[in-house]
């Protein structure tokens, strides 16, 4: 039986006594929470989740991360309303008991399985610039660099490829453009044997040489993003700062956002009007500004202005720029970049917090 178990919102007794009776048929262990919204640590650390239409859309306006195996069941057939609820949370599935009861088993059976094998699921990390040449490509790739086994993913298609950045502009592997038309469920192992590949990196860029860039999809960003996930490992989602459906889609997805900001007044200015933005998406926003200061701002004052957590302060590196120059990242141990972006790690779930 799973340890985590199957979060259960739904209040209608039929449903609920249906629901106890699939989830012992699946071998899930259901716990009920009535009407109350899950945390995002228990919403995400769950086997699945399952609502009723009601509680779909009481918990919809909580923004809370987008994961597999969310159901929402009905007696009947679903309403509009609990149609735009079930989307609204990040349903997969709308299922009518007892008549869809074995495709409930299915995917609870799924969702528990994947539990019983004790992988850890990864953690995502969405970040965005407060304004254009923040710096927030370098770090996405230094945060990619330093998580160990990580996928890269990027969501600017027109920004001249992070791969460039990442290493892997002259390795083989697939592209957007070969996933755009990809949505629902990926395997981790495929995705990652069929990525480039680079100093433990697998990267998910636009396209090179030439080639035709396509638009990408929200479904393709949440399958992939899921897929990371699912196996184990870190994703970060360096994102443009158009907020399209697929930027919201990696948003929703993150466990954390951070914004990239220079120390200079323009971008005090830019982070300050995009940073609401971000909340109403995902609350867990933090800050990294990067110096130099060219009018004497300090890191403090930057945030202050932002209204976002400090998480991290990046001094220039003028070495390292020239470096980007003639080949792709690589941190030296002791870098200010390498530094930053262990200090930002270092804020999700999942990992220790620094030695005092």
């Amino acid at each position: 039986m799973s340890t985590t178990g199957l979060l259960a919102l739904v209040t209608q007794p039929a449903l609920r006594d249906e629901l106890d009776r699939v989830g012992a048929a699946a071998g899930v262990r259901v716990i009920h929470l009535g009407v109350t919204v899950p945390s995002r640590k228990a919403w995400a650390a769950a086997a699945a989740v399952v609502l009723d239409e009601a509680a779909a859309a009481r918990c919809s306006p909580a923004r809370l991360p987008r994961r597999a195996h969310v159901i929402v069941l009905t007696d009947a057939q679903p309403t509009p309303a609990g149609w735009q609820a079930a989307v609204a949370v990040g349903a997969q599935r709308v299922l009518t008991l007892p008549a869809d009861g074995n495709e409930l088993v299915a995917e609870l059976a799924e969702a528990a399985e994947g539990v019983r094998d004790g992988a850890r699921r990864g953690e995502a990390v969405a970040v965005i610039g407060a304004r254009g040449g923040a710096g927030a490509s370098l770090l996405a790739t230094a945060l990619a660099q330093n998580a160990g086994d990580a996928l890269l993913i990027d969501l600017d298609i027109w920004g001249g490829g992070i791969d460039l950045l990442a290493g892997t502009e002259n390795v083989a592997g697939l592209r957007w453009g070969d996933l755009t038309r990809q949505s629902g469920r990926l395997t981790w192992p495929a995705l990652r044997a069929a990525l480039p590949r680079h100093r433990g990196v697998s990267v998910l860029s636009g396209p090179r040489n030439g080639d035709q860039a396509h638009e990408i999809e929200a479904g393709a960003v949440d399958a992939v993003v899921d897929a990371g996930r699912r196996g184990g490992i870190t994703v970060i989602c360096d994102l443009p700062r158009a907020l399209t459906d697929p930027v919201e889609t990696a948003l929703s997805a993150a466990d954390l956002v951070v914004m990239v900001s220079p120390c200079d007044v323009r971008a005090c200015s830019a982070g300050a009007a995009l940073a609401p933005r971000l909340r109403a998406t995902n609350p867990n926003v933090g800050l990294v500004v990067r110096g130099p200061a060219p009018g004497g701002l300090r890191a403090a004052e930057v945030a202050e202005i932002i209204g976002l957590p400090l998480l991290a302060t990046l001094r220039a590196e003028t070495r390292l720029i020239e470096q980007l120059e003639h080949a792709g990242l690589r941190l030296p141990r002791r870098s200010a970049l390498a530094a930053a972006a262990a200090r930002v790690l270092q804020v999700l779930p999942g990992r220790k917090a620094p030695a005092a």
